[in-house]
Formats: structure tokens, C-alpha cells, sequence
């Protein structure tokens, strides 16, 4: 889907019209992958816009900086600040946020140190990442012929611009296969995630979900599913998932920013119960809650206005 563009974007400490967000051809990270960024979302409320879980992400954007040995010239609440300011500049009830901060023009090779650190945040509107029905329909998994990233390779921890080049290469090859995602198994073969979701699945009526020494990012939407799902008196544990434990599931279901909380309904055409109903019942809660309508999770939800 195009992007469709909104007034403001917001770089380096001050909001610019959309068609002046631009860098330089010789831009670093556009030549290395060493930017860190994060995916959010503003949803519509009774009051407003309000940006889900902005400081979590923005806390993980500095995360994923340390990681990777960058240092953000702007603090959380400075960014946090921005953050809102952008969405409340594009007059839109909700919209998807990208903040990104990268290395920028002016040096060129394989060392960072005397580079600048450029941040910019750019908002637009966006749907459902896997479709508009994904709870309900579900969606078609496949095994990646693609490893995820081993932790000491390109540190998976990290929400790098440059580790998603092998997510890349995993969903255009699960796409031209003419499934719609595909779930990527860590270099000792277990489960780690999907290109831009974290899994769950049931067994035995257990909800489990791979941990980070899988290679899984952690997931701020993961950590809102569990805690949903534990207070409907779900069992959720992060564990190990083998790649057979996903053929013989009770129930399959993945979440993200983009995708929020979506079913699946087969994995390398072994069906799965779709949608299952914990998956439904977790899908409703968070649908109300991302939009302010939970009061015991509205701590959430930060007001851009």
C-alpha cells in the first residue's frame, strides 16, 4: 500500500513539511544498515489521539542504540515530546509512527565514531499490517529457508535497520510462495519469530511464546498480549517452541505494532483451528485497550494532544 503522506515530519528538533524530509545520497546508513528505529501506533480515543506504549518504544529505540554502540543526541522525554507533537501535526484520529535514528552524511566507511546522529519521526496512516480480518480469517504461515539472526552476529535484541534485510528476504519469499508470512527458526532450529511479529501458540492449553535466546525481539505488543491473556486467567509461558510443535497446535496466533494481534491458520499447509478462542478473546481485549476503552490498562495509552 502507498504511503500516504501527512503535513509534518519531525527532524533533528523541529517539525518540516513532508516533502523536505530528505537526506543525502551518501547518507551512512544508507549505505551500512546501522540505524536503530521503532514501529508504534496512535489510535483514536474519546480524547484524542493517544500513542500506545510511546515510552516503552521509545525507551527500546535507546536500547537498541546502546546495543549497537550509538548515542542518541535526544533523550526519552525529549523524543517522547516529538513523538507527540508529529501525530497531533497530521490532524489524523490514528496513525502509525516511525521514529529512526541513523548515522548521517558527512563520513563514509565502516567506522560509526565520527559520524552524526540524525533522528527523525514521520507519521501516516496505515491498516492492519496482515489484513484488515486477520483475527478472524488467520493467515498462511510457511518456515523460512532463512535463519534468524544469531545473538552474536547481528544482536536480534537491537531493532537495527540492517537486520531486517533478512526479514526482508524470508517475506518476499514466503509471499512469492503465495503464503502470507513467514516464521523464521533460530540457527538451533527452534522457533524464533516471524518477520515482524512475535509468535504465540497453545499447547495442552498452554499459551507459549519463544524467549529472547531464540532470537525473538522483545516484543513490547508480546508483553501486552501476556499481560491480557494472563488476567482472562490464561497460562502463558515463554518457552522453547520446536518447528512440530507448530504443525500439531491448538491454536497459533501472532502480534505486533503493524499486525497487532493476528490468527494463523496453517503453518507449510498443516491447518490450524482458526480463529482459536483465546486468540479471539486476547484479539478484543486488545483491541479495546490500544483505544483507551480498558480502564485497568488506560496507563497505556499516552494523550498526543
Amino acid at each position: 500500500m502507498p504511503i500516504q503522506t501527512t503535513p509534518k515530519t519531525w527532524m533533528n528538533g523541529e517539525l518540516v513539511d513532508w516533502a523536505d524530509a530528505q537526506i543525502h545520497v551518501l547518507t551512512h546508513t544508507l549505505h551500512y544498515g546501522t540505524g536503530v528505529f521503532e514501529g508504534i501506533r496512535a489510535y483514536e480515543t474519546a480524547n484524542g489521539p493517544a500513542v500506545f506504549r510511546l515510552t516503552e518504544h521509545i525507551q527500546r529505540l535507546h536500547n537498541s542504540a546502546k546495543i549497537v554502540g550509538m548515542e542518541i543526541p535526544y533523550s526519552v522525554e525529549e523524543l517522547v515530546a516529538a513523538t507527540k507533537a508529529t501525530v497531533a501535526s497530521t490532524g489524523l484520529p490514528s496513525c502509525y509512527v516511525r521514529p529512526i535514528a541513523y548515522y548521517g552524511y558527512g563520513e563514509m566507511g565502516l567506522n560509526t565514531l565520527p559520524c552524526s546522529v540524525d533522528v527523525a519521526i514521520a507519521c501516516w496512516p496505515w491498516g492492519a499490517y496482515l489484513g484488515d480480518d486477520a483475527v478472524n480469517k488467520g493467515v498462511r504461515m510457511k518456515i523460512s529457508s532463512w535463519t534468524r539472526h544469531d545473538h552474536n552476529t547481528m544482536p536480534p535484541a537491537s531493532k537495527t535497520t540492517g537486520n531486517y534485510v533478512n526479514s526482508s528476504l524470508a517475506k518476499v519469499e514466503a509471499l512469492k510462495a503465495g503464503y502470507d508470512e513467514a516464521i523464521m527458526l533460530a540457527p538451533n532450529g527452534l522457533v524464533a519469530e516471524c518477520t515482524g511479529e512475535n509468535l504465540f501458540a497453545v499447547r495442552n492449553g498452554i499459551i507459549l511464546t519463544p524467549p529472547t535466546s531464540a532470537g525473538a525481539l522483545e516484543g513490547i505488543t508480546q508483553n501486552t498480549v501476556t499481560a491480557i491473556a494472563r488476567d482472562l486467567g490464561y497460562d502463558v509461558r515463554v518457552d522453547n517452541i520446536a518447528r512440530s510443535d507448530l504443525y500439531i497446535a491448538e491454536e497459533i496466533f501472532v502480534c505486533g505494532t503493524a499486525a497487532e494481534v493476528s490468527s494463523v491458520n496453517s503453518v507449510d499447509d498443516r491447518m490450524v483451528p482458526c480463529p482459536g478462542p483465546k486468540t479471539k478473546a486476547i484479539a478484543e481485549i486488545y483491541a479495546r485497550t490500544v483505544r483507551a476503552q480498558e480502564a485497568k490498562y488506560a496507563d497505556w495509552c499516552e494523550l498526543a494532544v
